[in-house]
């Protein structure tokens, strides 16, 4: 037996690690030289402008009334207050599936507990809202940590990512049902649909009918038949060299030119249907990118252990690529969530159409700091809780 090279060569010796003070660490990195300690020195300075104007501005200029007194409407529109029920239901099995997730996926982490129960009582301590809401947000809280603690008991099971996949997915019909009613509930109409409420029915509708679409067109791309790759070829190309308001103002405006009489589609599904179809050609490249990165070697191995090409591609290139396509994947649907906003051009009373309205209340003219500020906080909030959702699950598969 021929012994390893590696175990013959002697290990280096590791350097010992030295423990820098604060004070040694900013002398060297900011005060090293005198140029060095005068540009400090200016930017401590700004630095402090900037934060004493901010917080002035913020605590004694700003009419945060604004958003107080149209929170409601920011958040949900004219959606009939006897049936605020079925929202708190949708947020109760968001809680619920989220607190799973963390549990099956992660680990308890005390900082993230702390910061989510800090969160939860400063929302209920300082929203403008009744006392039922406030006791009904900690529960959302319960909700979680309950979650949490089921998706620790699961973790051992072999099959828990996958029941738990199924579960968010069957979670997307119910809300929509709980939404609109129907079957059972009273019909609630498309146009209380407004503010917060309608920006994540379009973005996570789009989010989660694009995918599928979007693999499929990546697969046909690379497919050996020519009709099928032709008209991949031809879908992502055309699609990518038009703007998205454009396709918006197509669903919307010349789609019902085109509509045998008397069959009308909603507007809100026109919306979803042009978001869907303009995500899913990005899409489509950014999951032909990670289906590129994977070796050839590794088709022609499972061909030779017997494996159809239907089977190969699910099995053993699919899943690959997705995971080397998560950033890219990820970087689309925030970029998607954004878009959602557009909306707002062609009619919709989505969160800017919202803001759009309050902003011509008479007592509230001229107030855009304020409420643009509150609205980019709330985009921010989703799309910085799914950039940090891509992290933790690129980190659980290199695992």
């Amino acid at each position: 037996m021929t012994p390893n090279p590696s175990i013959l060569q002697p290990q280096a010796p590791q350097a010992p690690q030295v423990l820098v003070s604060p004070w040694q660490w900013t002398r060297k990195n900011l005060f090293s030289s005198w140029f060095n300690s005068l540009l400090t020195l200016v930017c401590i300075w700004l630095i402090y402008q900037l934060v004493t104007n901010i917080w002035t501005w913020a605590t004694a200029i700003a009419q945060w009334s604004v958003v107080s007194s149209n929170l409601r409407l920011f958040l949900v529109g004219l959606y009939p207050v006897n049936e605020f029920w079925r929202l708190w239901s949708i947020l109760a099995i968001a809680g619920s599936l989220s607190g799973i997730s963390w549990g099956i996926w992660g680990r308890f982490s005390r900082t993230v507990a702390i910061a989510i129960g800090a969160l939860s009582i400063a929302l209920g301590i300082l929203l403008p809202v009744d006392g039922i809401s406030k006791l009904l947000i900690l529960g959302i809280t319960g909700a979680i940590a309950l979650g949490f603690g089921i998706g620790q008991q699961c973790k051992r099971f072999t099959q828990s990512s996958l029941v738990l996949a199924i579960a968010w997915l069957v979670s997307f019909p119910i809300s929509l049902w709980l939404v609109g009613g129907n079957f059972g509930l009273t019909a609630v109409e498309v146009n209380v649909w407004n503010g917060l409420v309608l920006t994540l029915i379009v973005a996570i509708s789009s989010i989660t009918l694009s995918f599928p679409l979007g693999v499929l067109l990546a697969l046909g791309r690379q497919s050996t038949l020519p009709l099928i790759k032709i008209f991949c070829v031809l879908y992502i190309e055309i699609v990518r060299g038009l703007p998205l308001i454009g396709i918006l103002f197509m669903a919307q405006v010349m789609l019902p030119l085109f509509l045998p009489a008397g069959l009308e589609i909603d507007r809100v599904l026109r919306a979803i249907a042009a978001f869907v179809f303009f995500s899913a050609a990005y899409l489509a490249e950014n999951v032909r990118g990670g289906l590129q990165s994977i070796p050839k070697g590794q088709s022609e191995a499972a061909r030779a252990l017997g494996l159809s090409t239907p089977l190969t591609i699910i099995l053993i290139v699919l899943p690959q690529a997705l995971k080397a396509s998560i950033p890219a994947i990820v970087g689309q649907f925030i970029g998607l969530f954004k878009d959602t906003s557009l909306v707002a051009i062609v009619g919709l009373v989505d969160l800017m159409g919202v803001a759009r309205t309050v902003l011509s209340q008479p007592e509230f003219i001229g107030r855009y700091a304020e409420v643009y500020l509150f609205v980019a906080f709330i985009y921010w909030m989703f799309c910085f809780s799914m950039s940090q959702g891509s992290q933790k699950l690129e980190k659980k598969l290199q695992n």
